[in-house]
């Protein structure tokens, strides 16, 4: 593994640690009183694991455990943080017990399937230590849903005390389900999950965000900040920049805050399509008139699902697909619609979905969507597109992030340590410092709704979109008029790794 200086540097940082984690014989993790339960629908299909309630760590003496054997993998996209999660887990793991041993499997569920794996010593974890990527043992998006699959992943994982699925909400509900077939059959692998995702909507009343949301975000509002410097001082392009963040709007409204654009578009305010270019055509002219034929405009991923009339179309071509029927079955309204986009759009539409069955919403520009429809009524406007994307998957993660992923592998290792199974870790008060945070284990059928699925109803964990009554929203809505003529543009710069705390530590803005 070849290693820059600046990564050199970063294999030495220490993660801030609580008190509460630095002495793992000293807690135990109890359970919560007057919890509520999962929905009974959900309850229904995890008749083992769906009992259960939260536990709260507490400081506790508890006698010496014996050498743990636990396995652990990556599922979905990059994150960064996700080497400390196995760095955390791998300290506590030889802190319970010095013989206890980490086993990697690899390229993410297929691994399990396969049963390709690798043990995880000091030696090979050292080197990624507060780096970015998933590189030490791979990722992927493979699925484990048949009955033979769920049987191979309890064969090839017998030998374990534990396995630990970092991953997001598609992930995590892949650990429900596992947790649930092995405890079925009287497994004594438990399951714990580790909230991963950029996108940030893995977020619930205990989960109060997903590592790697805040590595991306500073690694976006740089670039966005450098692209608002760039459009500033040649004062004559509209720079469109669409933001990952396929199903919620999370990364726009923070990049937002970090940046201050002349206009974010946030998809949950659910405007039509229509009313999406009016106030982009509107922003347009009114700038021209105080001079100004230039801009930066955010656009989120997920946008063109959260417009009412293409949400009504992506839906009834998902089932369409579902059932492999012609386009020509759309329902008029829809086929009306349909008609009237760019044929680039329709043909990213009905490309293939993705393993769960979703619209590949990365793969549909909707900024290009956007841009045509406008230039129909600003033929003179000069638009420069831009797709912030990868770019900030794999990147060093921050100190917020380095600090928060580490404690979740501290925490993963507590849970199957304490016999726990079908939970994923959860840590409260992330603003403050991590004496602060409080270390929860939340059973994930607890988390789980209904949502159709390749045209089958299926559980899956619920995703949380931006709320209209969070602060953070609310404050972006009182400033964004200001920003629309005013160019208040910041350049955040980036990530920070020495120097003040407030540069180096600082937490995200929507937190």
């Amino acid at each position: 593994m070849h290693l820059g200086p600046l990564q050199k540097v970063r294999l030495h940082y220490r993660p801030l640690v609580a008190n509460m984690l630095k002495h793992l014989s000293k807690v135990r993790l109890k359970p919560v009183s007057s919890e509520k339960e999962a929905h009974s629908s959900v309850k229904y299909l995890f008749p083992k694991t769906a009992h259960q309630v939260s536990c709260r760590l507490v400081q506790e003496e508890r006698e010496a455990c014996s050498a743990l054997k636990v396995g652990v993998f990556f599922s979905g996209g990059q994150a960064a943080g996700g080497h400390n999660v196995i760095a955390g887990l791998f300290d506590a793991l030889k802190q319970i017990h010095t013989h206890s041993e980490l086993v990697g499997f690899l390229e993410g569920p297929i691994g399990v399937l396969e049963n390709r794996r690798k043990i995880l010593g000091e030696d090979a974890i050292a080197p990624y230590r507060n780096q970015g990527g998933f590189d030490l043992i791979g990722s992927g998006r493979l699925k484990i849903e048949t009955k033979e699959q769920f049987a191979k992943a309890l064969q090839n994982t017998q030998d374990l005390d534990g396995i630990v699925v970092i991953g997001g909400d598609d992930s995590n509900t892949n650990a429900a389900l596992m947790a649930e077939f092995f405890a079925a059959h009287g497994s004594k692998t438990k399951v714990v999950g580790v909230p991963k995702t950029i996108d940030g909507d893995l977020r619930s009343e205990d989960i109060e965000m997903s590592f790697g949301f805040d590595s991306a975000c500073k690694t976006y509002a740089e670039l966005i900040g450098n692209i608002a410097k760039d459009a500033l001082s040649a004062k004559k392009y509209y720079h469109f920049i669409k933001l990952m963040g396929r199903s919620a709007s999370h990364i726009t409204l923070e990049c937002a805050l970090q940046t201050q654009p002349n206009l974010a578009l946030i998809g949950e305010e659910r405007k039509s399509l229509a009313e999406i270019v009016d106030e982009i055509v509107d922003l347009v002219k009114k700038r021209k008139e105080a001079g100004k034929e230039y801009g930066v405009i955010l656009v989120p991923e997920g946008l063109i699902e959260f417009i009412p009339e293409i949400e009504q179309l992506i839906q009834e071509l998902n089932q369409l697909l579902a059932k492999s029927e012609p386009i020509s079955h759309l329902t008029p309204a829809s086929a009306a619609i349909f008609a009237d986009l760019p044929e680039k759009i329709q043909k990213q539409l009905t490309m293939q979905r993705d393993s769960h069955g979703n619209v590949q919403v990365s793969m549909i520009e909707t900024e290009l969507l956007l841009i045509e429809k406008v230039k129909k009524k600003c033929p003179h406007l000069q638009v420069v597109q831009h797709f912030l994307g990868y770019e900030g998957r794999s990147c060093l993660p921050s100190n917020f992030d380095a600090n928060y992923s580490y404690a979740l592998g501290l925490f993963s290792a507590l849970c199957i340590r304490d016999q726990l199974t079908g939970v994923i870790g959860s840590i409260q008060h992330l603003r403050g410092s991590v004496d602060a945070w409080h270390f929860k284990a939340v059973p994930i059928s607890r988390l789980m709704h209904f949502e159709m699925r390749q045209g089958k109803e299926k559980p899956v964990i619920q995703k949380t979109l931006v709320d209209m009554n969070q602060s953070s929203y609310i404050e972006f809505s009182r400033k964004r008029v200001s920003w629309q003529l005013q160019d208040q543009y910041i350049s955040p710069g980036p990530i920070q790794f020495f120097g003040d705390p407030e540069l180096t530590d600082s937490v995200p803005v929507t937190l």
